[in-house]
């Protein structure tokens, strides 16, 4: 009983890693990088719009993670085909990639380390 509640706390404190969806797919940069270039696809940029404007991937388009737009954005395309998803080092297009995950979308590829990686 003792164990069961320390852990409770540690849990509670810490967190749970939750499992990542199978929808999504982590890639490499060259990877990414051969998939984006053969593929019909989504192509997101999900960090904000100065970022964006200061360089992002051809084709990519904008819907900021931290925009009150974003989960409206996203209901706009079409979660049948693939997204590619990338942000500055990785961390929001992570988040995004598990809130596209829990909103239906069922293949989802995340740039490892993201654009600061892709050069």
């Amino acid at each position: 009983m003792k164990y069961i509640i320390i852990m409770s706390i540690f849990i509670t404190l810490f967190g749970a890693k939750t499992p990542q969806s199978s929808a999504i797919k982590v890639l490499d940069p060259m990877e990414f990088k051969t998939q984006i270039e053969n593929k019909k696809a989504h192509l997101i940029d999900v960090r904000t719009p100065d970022e964006f404007k200061s360089g992002h991937l051809k084709n990519a388009k904008n819907i900021d993670f931290f925009s009150g737009e974003f989960n409206e954005e996203f209901s706009k395309l079409d979660k049948q085909k693939p997204v590619y998803i990338y942000c500055r080092s990785g961390s929001r297009s992570k988040q995004a990639s598990n809130k596209l995950a829990a909103m239906g979308f069922i293949e989802i590829y995340d740039l490892k380390g993201g654009i600061l990686n892709y050069n």
